[in-house]
């Protein structure tokens, strides 16, 4: 049995229940993990998109990040949605602070479009966030605009994590799905070798917050103890299950099943 694993996550709220905050919850809990948070920005999202997004101050998520560390505590901060550079810099300062492990999920762009970290804060995270984290986990698009080179192979995903590396993060995990193909192929990239995540690709519109749930599912393994190996692999099967069940909710980019390991027999029939 794992260790209980506390996860302080740092992101924006998405009130479709499908990604950010929420999507966060469901799978630290669904992990057997515990979450806490310190909420960055509200939106206003279902599965067609975002049609709004308020940001909390800056002061009033470092007070939220902080009230749960003199208290509860955090085995590891998971960030997500941080909005622009001011954000970004409290996020900087919170981690020195609290001098832990650190899963930077970089989330610049929404899966219908809307873009959550403003232009001018993407380098910011580069020299800000990258040294700090423990692991990364950018998409290919996230890893052209933090890295500058263009990534439209498996091997193209390889060089922009090696310029992560060399950057400082003590490993990223480099996403493919948006690399064309009939498998997606995901590569953990460390200082002693690589690890790869390949599967058939999933042919679904169900795809809604799939970043933040396998960065959050990665936080909760490295809470529980487990090495970054075991931690990702982990989180990638979760999640790869976790698209194959979606409930098929709304008309847009629908959520995951995030709940799927805490139910005796699956929603498809299996025991």
């Amino acid at each position: 049995m794992p260790a209980l694993g506390r996860v302080l996550i740092i992101a924006g709220s998405d009130s479709g229940g499908g990604a950010g905050i929420q999507a966060d919850i469901k799978a630290v809990t669904a992990l057997g993990g515990y979450a806490a948070t310190a909420i960055t920005a509200i939106t206003v999202q279902n599965t067609l998109g975002v049609s709004a997004a308020y940001p909390v101050p800056p002061d009033v998520i470092a007070a939220q990040a902080r009230a749960v560390l003199s208290d509860i505590g955090a085995d590891v901060i998971k960030t997500g949605m941080l909005g622009d550079a001011e954000v970004v810099e409290q996020a900087a300062r919170l981690l020195d602070d609290a001098c832990l492990p650190a899963v930077v999920d970089p989330v610049m762009v929404a899966k219908g479009g809307a873009r959550l970290l403003a232009v001018d804060a993407a380098q910011l995270v580069m020299r800000l966030l990258v040294p700090r984290a423990a692991v990364l986990t950018p998409n290919a698009p996230e890893a052209e605009a933090l890295t500058g080179l263009a990534v439209a192979t498996t091997d193209d995903l390889r060089r922009a994590g090696e310029a992560l590396l060399a950057e400082g993060a003590g490993a990223v995990l480099m996403k493919g799905g948006h690399v064309p193909g009939p498998r997606v192929v995901d590569v953990l990239m460390t200082p002693y070798g690589e690890t790869l995540f390949e599967a058939e690709r999933i042919e679904t519109r169900h795809t809604h917050g799939t970043g933040c749930t396998l960065a959050s599912a990665l936080a909760t393994g490295l809470a529980q103890q487990m090495s970054v190996e075991a931690a990702a692999a982990r989180a990638w099967a979760y999640v790869q299950e976790a698209i194959a069940r979606a409930p098929g909710l709304g008309a847009g980019h629908g959520p995951l099943d995030h709940g799927w390991p805490l139910r005796g027999q699956d929603s498809r029939g299996k025991a």
